[in-house]
């Protein structure tokens, strides 16, 4: 991660000061990070004396992060136009305004405070952000802007945010010898009372059993390409039908596509409604798939990103094998 530069958190502690209200909302289909970066700039808000609301379009279909569902609305507080020219905008773990997803509200003319982590981010216009694809979660950096801004967390924050940060790394199975300050946040973390087996087995555990059959089937659709080293599964809508939407594992599912010897690169793709999919890309070393998800309109990181896309998997499938093949 980078350091902060002094400038960044003045600008950031400015726009705490200078806002009345605030709008924290995070991407759509939020996941553990989304969920604790967003809990960890509330304290923010709250340690500054500020009101505020947390904003999420969901849907919460992992299980880890059931629990805080009701803490977030999908439906803007109403504000009248002079409360509104005093409310903020936190926007964290995604920059495009399009990916917080159906928000019942506007959010139009809000001054905005970007905080991500995304290689394929970028600064929205007339917002202000902080953004380093370096960070491997955006807790981490919420994290670090609260020590800067207000002091060493407590024990509640610190299992929030290390909960994040295990979410984005894998409990520590992304990170590389270029990430000691991620190390660094963690062990700070569990000196204020974050209970590492604690934070794995609520992120690993309660999983429904037809979950762990869609696993099998995810497993049974894969394919080899590119002499081995891409792996592509899928689900269909009949998939979905079948075994639900409860549990999902797909970390576990791009760890055993991962695993597999030679392999560099992993795809699974869902067909969500006739004409629309989505689709996860996961890789190892200098594979970049933020660039195949940035082709299809979606982003993320180097290593981990995803996409949303009008098409079907007999279509989509080729098309997304073929950007590999330029890549790989």
């Amino acid at each position: 991660m980078k350091e902060f530069e002094p400038e960044q958190v003045e600008a950031f502690a400015s726009f705490m000061q200078d806002h009345d209200f605030f709008y924290i909302a995070g991407h759509k289909e939020p996941d553990g990070d989304c969920i604790s970066a967003s809990l960890g700039i509330a304290a923010i808000a709250k340690a500054f004396g500020k009101p505020y609301q947390l904003l999420s379009a969901g849907p919460f279909k992992r299980i880890e992060i059931q629990e805080y569902k009701p803490l977030f609305s999908d439906t803007m507080t109403f504000l009248s136009e002079a409360e509104r020219r005093r409310t903020g905008l936190l926007v964290c773990d995604c920059s495009e305004i399009v990916r917080l997803g159906e928000i019942n509200g506007d959010f139009k003319n809000l001054d905005t405070f970007v905080i991500d982590h995304h290689k394929t981010a970028g600064c929205p216009e007339r917002a202000q952000c902080i953004i380093d694809a370096d960070a491997p979660a955006a807790s981490a950096l919420v994290q670090r802007l609260y020590e800067r801004c207000i002091g060493p967390v407590d024990k509640n924050l610190a299992e929030i945010l290390f909960f994040g940060l295990m979410t984005d790394t894998g409990f520590f199975r992304f990170l590389t010898d270029k990430d000691a300050d991620a190390l660094h946040c963690a062990a700070r973390l569990v000196s204020a009372g974050a209970n590492p087996r604690d934070a794995y087995d609520r992120m690993t555990s309660g999983k429904s059993y037809s979950s762990r059959k869609l696993l099998g089937v995810m497993l049974e659709h894969a394919e080899r390409h590119l002499d081995g080293r891409l792996v592509v599964t899928y689900e269909t809508m009949e998939d979905t039908k079948k075994y639900g939407q409860e549990g999902r594992d797909s970390d576990m599912l791009y760890s055993a596509l991962l695993s597999i010897k030679n392999v560099e690169a992993a795809v699974f793709v869902r067909q969500e409604t006739d004409a629309t999919c989505t689709a996860g890309f996961r890789s190892k070393g200098n594979v970049d798939v933020s660039a195949i998800a940035a082709r299809f309109g979606g982003g993320g990181h180097k290593n981990a990103s995803g996409m949303s896309a009008e098409g079907r998997l007999d279509t989509l499938i080729p098309a997304i094998i073929k950007e590999f093949a330029r890549i790989m």
